[in-house]
């Protein structure tokens, strides 16, 4: 086995040694600052606790990681189908019998992991998983994928030809940015010309995702080979020899990466995980006051309608709208974690009903002209305005707030083009008349509860 001391102390390796010095310098520095953006995570107040809890297993793992960096371990996870030998392969490696292995499918069940060698970098760790495609065994695929998340290197092991859920498996780990070395196990049941052959099959299947070397082949229990005694007599007896176990390739392939990325491998996998949590976390705390947003506007929708509907007077009904306007702004502001003085919602308001004004003169005009009619009509007529009118209100109250909802969301901008895009867009995502029928629906709903205006 290689001697992980490989730096020489003399001067024809001087400048072997000062580049690994600034290559260990680099890994502490980026495995420093990638613990630290994962403590800041753990630690980050700041997410809802809602967004959280539906995030636990996630928490969880990140936990796990950061006490893996504290002990300076490097995890090494094998992975692959049912049967391949996983737990044979790290089993050869540890040259002990550490990892249960069977010859019933899936014996593994759970991850499990065995200390393997300290190196300069720290202490190596090799991972079993279970396997991906036993059936009805969808929660051992998961664990399985879980764990070799949290691995630094994975070794997807095969015993041929790539299946397509293999495959599918490799361009997954690698899309996550995992180092990945492919491992053709059970070599010594191959021919050398069909071993070759079989091992170009695969550079070729993996072009792209793999880079030169990191295909290896490995007999972690090979088969034993059989032969005929015949002696004096011409009596023949069959007999069997144990074949050595072959993992030389795999072993100078790990020794080459550790020694060229050591710390490194911890650091980008802790890197990697952190960003997946960052944008698990982005998209959680953005569905989460999303739908608290959407209950604020609709909750406001509704209180303005019914405001408006009341109210025979129609000067009256503008000033109460207005106000309930200011009142959801403001309400917004605190869903998104900006707090607004009631003169900044006031400003907001006027800047999104300018908006609304020029894209939506023919609404105001409808608004107008039903105020106009609820101040002289009388009896059912006088309710079916006041709801036509409540309706207008509720829609217009509304739009305010997805306007409102998209500025908080874009931290309190616009963007590029303005209040006038932002409004245009809503509004040709919208579907006005459903809009309308769910307004006068809600309106009439609570009026025939209460009694009409």
């Amino acid at each position: 086995m290689p001697n992980w001391q490989w730096i020489k102390q003399d001067g024809k390796d001087q400048g072997s040694l000062e580049a690994h010095h600034q290559r260990a310098l680099r890994s502490s520095n980026f495995l420093t600052d990638a613990n630290a953006h994962l403590k800041n995570l753990i630690e980050d107040t700041s997410i809802p606790a809602a967004v959280r809890a539906e995030l636990a297993v996630e928490f969880e793992e990140i936990e796990a990681i950061s006490e893996k960096i504290h002990k300076q371990e490097i995890h090494i996870a094998a992975f692959g189908r049912v049967g391949v030998g996983k737990s044979s392969l790290l089993n050869a490696l540890l040259n002990r019998r550490a990892f249960s292995t069977s010859a019933l499918h899936g014996e593994t069940t759970q991850a499990e992991q065995a200390q393997w060698q300290t190196i300069k970098e720290g202490q190596l760790v090799l991972i079993d998983t279970p396997g991906i495609d036993e059936l009805d065994g969808a929660s051992r695929e998961e664990l399985a994928r879980r764990v070799t998340r949290r691995a630094d290197l994975v070794l997807m092991v095969c015993e041929g030809d790539l299946t397509a859920s293999e495959f599918a498996a490799l361009s997954q780990l690698r899309e996550s940015g995992k180092t990945v070395l492919l491992v053709l196990n059970k070599a010594d049941r191959y021919s050398q010309s069909e071993l070759e052959l079989l091992l170009q099959n695969l550079a070729q299947r993996c072009d792209g995702l793999l880079g030169a070397g990191c295909i290896v082949s490995a007999a972690a229990d090979p088969r034993p080979d059989h032969f005929v005694i015949t002696d004096e007599a011409g009596h023949t007896t069959e007999s069997e020899r144990a074949r050595q176990v072959d993992t030389h390739q795999l072993q100078h392939k790990l020794w080459d990466i550790l020694e060229k990325e050591g710390k490194s491998l911890a650091a980008l996998n802790a890197a990697l995980f952190a960003r997946h949590l960052d944008q698990q976390v982005a998209t959680r705390i953005v569905a989460a006051r999303q739908k608290i947003a959407d209950s604020v506007i609709r909750k406001y929708c509704i209180s303005k309608g019914l405001l408006v509907a009341a109210n025979p007077i129609p000067i009256a009904d503008l000033l109460a709208a207005a106000g309930t306007d200011v009142a959801m702004i403001i309400h917004l502001g605190e869903v998104y974690g900006f707090a607004l003085s009631r003169q900044e919602a006031s400003k907001l308001v006027i800047t999104i009903s300018a908006q609304l004004v020029a894209l939506m003169s023919a609404y105001w005009g409808m608004n107008l002209v039903s105020s106009a009619l609820k101040g002289i009509s009388a009896g059912l007529s006088t309710a079916i305005t006041a709801i036509a009118q409540g309706a207008l209100a509720w829609y217009a109250t509304y739009l305010t707030g997805e306007m409102a909802k998209t500025w908080f969301a874009r931290g309190k901008s616009w963007g590029s083009g303005g209040p006038r895009e932002t409004a245009r867009a809503i509004l040709s995502s919208l579907d006005r008349d459903s809009i309308l029928r769910t307004a006068r629906g809600d309106i009439r709903s609570i009026m025939d509860r209460t009694g009409p205006p």
